[in-house]
């Protein structure tokens, strides 16, 4: 039996391509109509039919109108004498009527006034014919088994994301899209640069679409029952009613109903803007104010140029990093781990279960006296290599207490047995005791490892790998086996000649280490093949690619 999904679509793309091919008037399905005989339930969006559908109308203003901003800036930044003459003349120190020359003054003399209002009208309309025919042609569908959207007018680009390999769903409220009631949602993809944005959409719309993204990942089915097809509105209407429910929601603030009453962790303020203060950054920022007081002392002049741009510079860190950890939140969902942060721009992220692939506990050294740690995770992101926020969304806690860790950690790995848990607290995050089950750094090569050999351990359990290191930056690595995708030993030379090797877990790419090195060499081949055959069992009985089925 065919599926109607599989059915092709008028611009000459079938599911499943991805290609550019010139683009003509946009033909798609009427949006209103359902796919007949498509078993679906528990639907909270009317995109999510099968259908395709245009995203929101104030897109264009977001997407191009931000160029035409742009472009104002500019004209007025080449007027500025004019414009504080005619509008403020009392803040100008220059006699009335004479201004420096500017273009509006060349154009004045040579009777091209007339020529430029029709040239600048001439563009103004091109340019919204454009934003609109952008909209026209950049559509999207949600069906029984993936994510796709078209774009392009002259040349047509068709992404495709399927269900099954779907990472996470990002929504993202920057502040002006947050102003007119807009978000972004972007499918994380199992690939590299496969993510598919949806950008943009209603806040209301982008949350539903998300929730129905992930019940379909989870190997759950949407009905027609559950929602039937949205009322059509005009352009204007809509518009109006998304900027209202925007400035209502900012108002509000998020919509948490899919989760618990309230996060299981609570960032203060304090806490926030301590843990900065004495981060690694605060370090070179002293480094930086001693090297230029010494300069100053014997009259380097040049050095003077440098020590605004590098407050500013970490003045804007210290800005940014604090505000990203406010209104932090986490919290299980039957879809996953919610996590959402941001004071500006406001970041949801949903991990669903079995998208965790490496979580690491780390303590620097200024924060134990405190007894903080932060939390990270390796998953697939979906963007290339050269995305700056490809790593964004890598702290799932930024800082917390033991009490904190214990919480995310329960929600991040709930297979982990109670046993297991001592093994990962009390022993590997605190430790060591006395009576260590870690395999740890041989007497022979302690020398490797001075400050840190009692640390320096690796432990295999019924369902992940630990990995503890550090005496400076305590860190505590955990590899789910059913996540491992190989394991593998190192040895160089000074390696052999101390017999000890390196122990590697191969897992998605970030910023958790996954290796481990000055093990005894007989104890590391042992871990090895015993983690090869628990990776591979792991592996078999896992079912959490498909959480609900």
């Amino acid at each position: 039996m065919s599926n109607p999904d599989d059915r092709a679509d008028p611009s000459g793309l079938t599911r499943g391509e991805e290609q550019i091919v010139p683009g003509g008037e946009e033909t798609g399905r009427t949006p209103d109509a359902a796919a007949p005989g498509t078993p679906r339930t528990l639907v909270r969006s009317p995109y999510s039919d099968g259908e395709w559908h245009r995203l929101h109308p104030l897109t264009p203003l977001l997407r191009g109108g931000l160029s035409l901003l742009v472009i104002i800036g500019l004209i007025v930044a080449n007027l500025r004498e004019r414009l504080l003459e005619l509008f403020f003349p009392l803040f100008t120190d220059l006699p009335p009527g004479e201004l420096p020359p500017d273009p509006v003054d060349f154009l004045f003399a040579n009777n091209l006034i007339l020529i430029a209002a029709g040239a600048a009208l001439v563009t103004l309309l091109v340019l919204l014919v454009l934003f609109r025919l952008s909209w026209r042609f950049h559509t999207l569908r949600i069906g029984d088994d993936d994510v796709e959207v078209r774009s392009g007018v002259l040349f047509r680009t068709h992404r495709r994301a399927p269900l099954d390999r779907v990472q996470g769903v990002n929504l993202t409220r920057p502040m002006v899209a947050r102003l007119l009631g807009l978000a972004k949602l972007e499918v994380v993809g199992a690939g590299l640069d496969a993510n598919v944005k949806l950008e943009y959409l209603s806040a209301k719309d982008a949350d539903a679409i998300r929730g129905d993204i992930l019940r379909l990942a989870s190997g759950r089915r949407l009905a027609e029952a559950g929602a039937g097809p949205a009322a059509r509105r005009s352009l204007v209407t809509a518009a109006a009613d998304t900027v209202a429910d925007g400035l209502q929601g900012i108002v509000d603030g998020e919509d948490f109903s899919d989760t618990e009453l309230e996060s299981i962790v609570r960032i203060p303020l304090g806490r926030l803007v301590a843990s900065r203060v004495l981060s690694g950054s605060t370090l070179v920022l002293i480094a930086f104010v001693v090297g230029i007081v010494v300069a100053a002392s014997v009259s380097t002049l040049w050095l003077l140029f440098t020590v605004v741009p590098m407050f500013l510079a970490f003045g804007a860190y210290y800005v940014r990093s604090i505000a990203r950890g406010l209104r932090y939140s986490i919290a299980p969902t039957p879809d996953g781990v919610r996590v959402t942060f941001g004071l500006f721009t406001t970041v949801t992220e949903v991990v669903p279960p079995g998208r965790v692939h490496a979580i690491e506990v780390r303590q620097p050294l200024l924060w134990r006296p405190f007894g903080w740690w932060s939390v990270t995770v390796n998953r697939l992101s979906g963007r290339s290599s050269t995305d700056s926020t490809a790593d964004q969304l890598a702290a799932v806690l930024p800082i917390g207490t033991r009490t904190d860790v214990e919480r995310v950690l329960r929600i991040l790995a709930p297979g982990l047995s109670g046993d297991e848990w001592t093994l990962v607290f009390r022993d590997g995050i605190l430790g060591p005791v006395d009576d260590d089950p870690y395999v740890t750094t041989p007497r022979r090569a302690r020398w490797l490892r001075p400050l840190s050999w009692r640390r320096n351990g690796v432990l295999l359990t019924a369902d992940a790998l630990l990995l503890r290191r550090g005496w400076v930056w305590r860190s505590l690595t955990i590899l789910p086996l059913a996540r491992l995708q190989s394991i593998g030993l190192h040895q160089g030379p000074i390696a052999r000649a101390v017999r000890t090797a390196t122990l590697s877990g191969h897992v998605i790419t970030g910023s958790v280490q996954t290796t481990l090195g000055a093990i005894d060499r007989d104890e590391a081949l042992r871990l090895f093949e015993a983690t090869a055959r628990g990776g591979v069992a792991a592996a078999a009985g896992d079912r959490t690619h498909r959480w609900a089925g």
